[in-house]
Parts: C-alpha cells; structure tokens; sequence
C-alpha cells in the first residue's frame, strides 16, 4: 500500500508507524531509482519526492503550518497531522 494510501488511514500512534514505514521506504526506493538514473530525475524526484535531503523535506514540511485562504492546519496535534507534516515534506517544492 502507498504512503498516499496509508496516510488516509492515519487515526492513532498505530496507523502513523504505519504510514511512516511505508514513507520511508519509499523514499529509499526513490533513492535508488534516482541513482540508477540521474537524468531522468535532474527535475524532481522519483516517485513525487520533491525533497531529497533533510533540510529541504524540514523547510517544505514546515509550510504546513503557513496558513492560507484555502487551508488552516488544525490547532491541536494528532497522529494525522503528524503524518501529514511528513506527506508535506515530500510533496512540497
């Protein structure tokens, strides 16, 4: 099941380790899928990853909490936002 999929499902500390495997796993697989071919990922990573190195997934995961007109993250934390911080991370430029 994809990150995509799993985050979801994200309700407790349960479905978040769950979520945060598969991230992570899928990002070592992207990993490699960038090693084995450079070229065709000089514009953005393999498999959505826009944040290859830690302080580009910190800077983009922080933008979930810059409110807009559109979207004002909650005010209390939950294993959702937690996991959506993460999802954040990797999909944001």
């Amino acid at each position: 099941m994809s990150p995509e999929d799993l985050l979801e499902r994200v309700v407790d500390r349960d479905s978040f380790i769950a979520f945060a495997r598969e991230l992570a796993a899928e990002r070592w697989e992207a990993e490699q899928m960038e090693r084995d071919d450079p070229v065709a990922f000089s514009l953005g990573g393999a498999l959505g990853w826009q944040n290859g190195d830690i302080a580009g997934f910190l800077e983009a995961a922080l933008r979930y909490f810059e409110p807009s007109p559109l979207w004002r993250p909650e005010d209390r934390p939950s294993w959702r936002m937690f996991a959506e911080f993460l999802h954040f991370g990797k999909i944001y430029e």
